[in-house]
């Protein structure tokens, strides 16, 4: 499809962007650089790295960032303060006068922007990277109360949602969660997407990219994302002490996170300490070389709503078994690119990760490619683009409220 005609001027309000390390973060980033390179305008409204407030220029992306403060028991991401942010965002509205605002939460900082764009008539698309999950791992949800606080974050989100004009999700499994949780009005599922170009098979670079992690010739088992309770590795660890017996294999965890120490005696009470690389933060530019170093892809997480490491893994060729849980069945086709495991089955997680090594890895492998080639990064770009063009203009009291609210 053709770029719109005349470039679009977006805004777009995420309550985490890089340097965080998470998919929501990711995805945001990879959007406004997408949409940037395409030739449209792209401000990003993000909490400040540093704490004090700033604006600079990213490329061709400016990036606007609010005062803020390190989030606790998280230390390493901040979030946006709300004092004074209502103001701010309107003053910025009114300056960039933006055809879309594009939120990407229904946290504090999203939130804000989405009730100050409606305010002044500016459309405004939500799209939702939310489960509770994530939540309980980041404000330590103490485990009896996690349904209560659950069922309390989705009412909020369906609330909050209901106010946009437009609402996305990552997959159809996660439209399908938002409507079962209250949601009424339609959800147009848009993948977030994958530079295919970037994350392709590359078995050549495969004993370089184990020299550059310093990892033995050995079967190699990746996971890529944050090691933290919601994400399961440790069902991975024990499915890797299963394999030992009977494969020299190891497993490869490429991230940081909150059970990185608790996952290391797992490792090493189950005999495979030795079997276990810790790689921590790998910048995103090495991350292809991670992939290349691996046979296998394992994801044992039951909170994804799409996961956008499983989809770098198969475009990169790599056979996938993930756990049948969330949306990460609409990655993998039983027999054809993977296999699927029950939610903490780590026996059979091995059994399967026994079977995608073994002689057939290539024709898996494969498959996996094949399935990734449907969830080109152009495209995703391409269809939030319609889904702007189709809001832009849409706000009838924009003028009036403008001058009302910035005067």
């Amino acid at each position: 499809m053709a770029q719109s005609a005349r470039p679009l001027n977006v805004l777009i309000a995420s309550d985490t962007y890089p340097p965080d390390v998470n998919g929501a973060g990711y995805f945001t980033h990879r959007l406004a650089e997408g949409l940037a390179e395409r030739g449209h305008h792209v401000h990003v409204l993000c909490p400040s790295d540093e704490g004090d407030p700033y604006v600079t220029v990213n490329g061709a992306v400016t990036e606007h960032r609010l005062r803020s403060a390190p989030i606790p028991f998280q230390q390493h991401m901040r979030a946006a303060l709300p004092l004074g942010m209502g103001g701010h965002i309107t003053r910025l509205l009114g300056r960039l006068d933006p055809d879309v605002v594009h939120t990407q939460s229904h946290f504090t900082l999203s939130r804000s922007a989405l009730r100050r764009a409606r305010a002044v008539g500016i459309p405004v698309l939500l799209t939702n990277h939310f489960m509770p999950d994530n939540l309980y791992a980041h404000a330590r949800v103490p485990r009896p109360m996690q349904r209560v606080a659950g069922a309390a974050a989705w009412r909020d989100m369906v609330r909050v949602a209901a106010e946009a004009d437009h609402v996305t999700t990552p997959t159809p499994r996660a439209a399908e969660l938002l409507r079962e949780k209250g949601y009424a009005r339609e959800v147009e599922a848009i993948s977030c997407g994958i530079d295919l170009e970037r994350f392709h098979p590359r078995p050549r670079d495969r004993a370089r990219a184990r020299l550059r992690f310093g990892l033995p010739d050995r079967d190699t088992v990746v996971f890529v994302g944050r090691l933290d309770e919601e994400k399961r590795i440790g069902d991975t660890v024990r499915a890797l002490a299963r394999i030992v017996p009977e494969r020299d294999a190891q497993l490869v965890l490429a991230g940081t996170g909150q059970c990185e120490e608790e996952l290391r005696a797992l490792a090493a009470g189950l005999g495979v300490g030795d079997r276990v690389f810790f790689l921590g933060f790998v910048p995103d530019e090495d991350l292809p070389l991670v992939y290349a170093a691996a046979d296998a892809f394992a994801i044992a997480g039951v909170a994804e709503l799409q996961s956008i490491a499983t989809l770098e893994a198969m475009s990169t060729g790599l056979p996938v078994v993930a756990a049948d849980a969330m949306a990460l069945p609409h990655l993998v086709e039983e027999g054809r690119n993977g296999f699927l495991f029950p939610p903490g089955d780590d026996a059979l997680l091995a059994e399967r990760l026994v079977t995608v090594l073994g002689p057939e890895r290539s024709r898996f492998g494969a498959a996996s490619r094949e399935m990734a080639l449907g969830h080109d990064h152009r495209r995703s770009l391409e269809r939030f683009e319609r889904v702007y063009e189709s809001l832009r203009g849409r706000g009838t009291l924009r003028a009036s409220s403008h001058r009302s609210l910035v005067a």
